[in-house]
């Protein structure tokens, strides 16, 4: 079975599926979803200074597990 994902922006939740399921939904490419995972990509997310705007992919085992 697939890992499943949450998708949010800010506080929102976008949707919830695998990263083939939230590409589709989003309209991006596979890449643009794994993309959210890379560690550049949470040091960005910092150096904006704005978390609340920006996409998160949350593994969902992971948040209920760890």
């Amino acid at each position: 079975m697939a890992k499943e994902y949450a998708l949010y922006k800010g506080d929102d939740l976008l949707g919830i599926g695998t990263m083939r399921e939230l590409a589709v939904m989003r309209d991006v490419t596979l890449n643009s979803i794994r993309y959210l995972k890379l560690p550049c990509y949470k040091t960005k997310q910092e150096k904006r200074g704005n978390p609340w705007n920006t996409l998160a992919l949350i593994d969902l085992e992971e948040a209920v597990l760890g």
